[in-house]
């Protein structure tokens, strides 16, 4: 084997990977916010005295859980159109990553819902709390704290996960690694430069929600 290799090249699509770079990072922070927000309206769902919501959410977290993402990417883009709902790769791509992300931490949050003890629960009622107050007061916020660590490594998932939607041409970082290697032929460098973005990415953004949970949370790891 004597394989030279050869970045010079890359050079000249320099544009390219750092816009499918940025379309990677504008992706996973939508998807973020939206799946974390849907991961909490899941958690309550199941959690919820309502029958109907309970089975619901439930059969959403089991649909997206037990399906392949790509699957699920693919009847956003290509099946809803045909009952008349159409929508832009982008658009389809984001939604399909907060719908996957959110059905995963639904079930993260609940499991740090299922921690609380029962006994806050009841103190809040009895000072005349409403249930949507011990909910966002009282439940939500230890909650989200016990289970942030995993919430985390859920999102840099479906990061990682997001080079499924080059498969209907979001230009993002596996699309432009892709676009590249047909010009250029340089399979190796092309894909070796893009993974090593992946990393970055995925060490940032572990590194960042790490600082921003350790601010948010540092009221609920103080002693009483």
């Amino acid at each position: 084997m004597n394989y030279q290799l050869n970045f010079a090249d890359l050079l000249n699509y320099q544009d390219v990977l750092l816009s499918g770079l940025w379309m990677t990072i504008k992706l996973t922070i939508v998807s973020t916010i939206g799946g974390v927000l849907l991961g909490i309206a899941g958690a309550a769902s199941r959690r919820h005295r309502n029958g109907f919501l309970r089975r619901a959410a439930a059969c959403y977290v089991e649909l997206i859980r037990n399906t392949p993402f790509i699957v699920q990417l693919f009847f956003i883009f290509f099946g809803l159109p045909a009952i008349g709902i159409k929508m832009s790769e982008i658009e389809a791509g984001v939604l399909a990553m907060v719908i996957n992300l959110g059905a995963y931490l639904t079930e993260i949050i609940r499991a740090g819902i299922d921690a609380t003890p029962k006994g806050q629960i009841e103190a809040a009622r009895t000072l005349g709390l409403s249930s949507r107050q011990i909910f966002f007061r009282i439940v939500l916020p230890p909650a989200f704290a016990r289970v942030y660590s995993s919430v985390v490594s859920q999102c840099i998932i479906v990061m990682l996960g997001s080079a499924v939607v080059s498969q209907i041409s979001v230009p993002e970082l596996t699309y432009a690694a892709n676009f590249i290697q047909s010009r250029n032929f340089l399979s190796f460098e092309s894909y070796l430069v893009a993974a090593g973005f992946y990393l970055v990415l995925a060490f940032v953004m572990r590194l960042g929600l790490n600082a921003l949970g350790s601010r948010a949370f540092s009221r609920e790891e103080k002693p009483a």
